[in-house]
C-alpha cells in the first residue's frame, strides 16, 4: 500500500519540489492526482479526488509546474486550484453552515451599496458600474439591495437576505468554494456571486470592485502598489472561474 502525501505547509520562502511525476489516476468514483504514485491528500486527511476529469488533469497541471522555476521551491500560491479543491472537499462539507453565514454577511454590507456623494465623479462611475449587478441581483435572484451615500451602515430588507439565502443553500460545494474566494477579494457578494453565476471577466469584475482605487489614479498618477493589488485580484478571479468552469465539465 503506497503512502499518501499531504500537501505540505510552506514556509514564506518555500518548500523544495520532492516529486518528478503529476499524475491523474480514475479512482473512488472519480480522478486522483498522484505525484510519482502516491495520492495527494489534503490537510484533513482527504484525497485529492475530484469527479471532472478536467480539473483533475488540471489540478496535476498546477503539480507538475510547482517548483519547476525558482530554484526548485513552491508556494501555496503556486496551487491555487488546489486550494479551492481543498475547500470544496473538506470545509464546505465540514463548515457549511459556518461558510454560508459568512458569504451573506457581505451581503449585509456590500460594496455596491455604499457610494460617494452624488455630486461627485466617482459616485457617477459607480452609477455606471454598479448600478447593473445590483439590477440583476434583483432580476435573476429576487434581492432589491438598498443603496446609500457615505459609510454609515445601513440595514439591508430580511427578504433580500433571506433570498440571498436561498441562493446559498441551493449551491453546490464548488460554487460555495469558488465564492469563498471571489467574494471576500471582491468584497462583495454581488459581485462574488457573478464570478460564479456569469461570465463576466475576472478583468471586468475587478474593475468594478476598485473603482475608488481608479480613480485616485486618475487623479494622482500611477500607483503601483495598486496596480500590483489589481493585478493579484485579477488572478485570483480568474483562477477561482476557471475552477468552477472545470469542476463543472462533464
Amino acid at each position: 500500500m503506497t503512502e499518501a502525501i499531504k500537501p505540505p505547509v510552506a514556509a514564506p520562502a518555500g518548500r523544495k519540489r520532492f516529486w518528478k511525476q503529476a499524475d491523474v489516476v480514475p479512482e473512488a468514483g472519480g480522478y486522483t492526482v498522484q505525484l510519482d504514485g502516491r495520492p495527494v491528500r489534503l490537510p484533513g486527511r482527504t484525497l485529492l479526488n475530484v469527479e471532472s476529469r478536467a480539473l483533475a488533469e488540471a489540478l496535476a497541471a498546477e503539480w507538475q509546474e510547482a517548483g519547476q522555476q525558482v530554484g526548485g521551491l513552491f508556494r501555496p500560491e503556486d496551487l491555487p486550484l488546489t486550494g479551492i479543491a481543498g475547500s470544496m472537499l473538506e470545509r464546505i462539507p465540514a463548515e457549511r453552515d459556518g461558510v454560508l453565514e459568512s458569504l451573506l454577511a457581505y451581503a449585509g454590507s456590500d460594496l455596491l451599496c455604499y457610494r460617494a456623494e452624488s455630486w461627485s465623479p466617482l459616485a457617477r462611475m459607480q452609477q455606471e458600474h454598479w448600478d447593473r449587478w445590483l439590477t440583476w441581483c434583483r432580476e435573476a435572484w429576487g434581492a432589491d439591495l438598498h443603496v446609500s451615500e457615505g459609510l454609515m451602515p445601513i440595514t439591508q430588507p430580511p427578504e433580500a437576505l433571506a433570498r440571498l439565502q436561498q441562493v446559498l443553500e441551493q449551491a453546490s460545494p464548488a460554487e460555495l468554494a469558488v465564492m469563498g474566494v471571489t467574494v471576500p477579494a471582491l468584497g462583495s457578494f454581488v459581485l462574488g456571486l457573478a464570478a460564479a453565476k456569469t461570465d463576466v471577466s475576472a478583468e471586468e469584475l475587478a474593475a468594478c470592485a476598485t473603482l475608488d482605487e481608479q480613480a485616485q489614479m486618475k487623479q494622482w498618477g500611477e500607483d503601483a502598489e495598486i496596480t500590483d493589488r489589481i493585478a493579484a485580484l485579477v488572478r485570483d478571479v480568474s483562477d477561482a472561474k476557471r475552477f468552477l468552469t472545470l469542476a463543472q465539465a462533464a
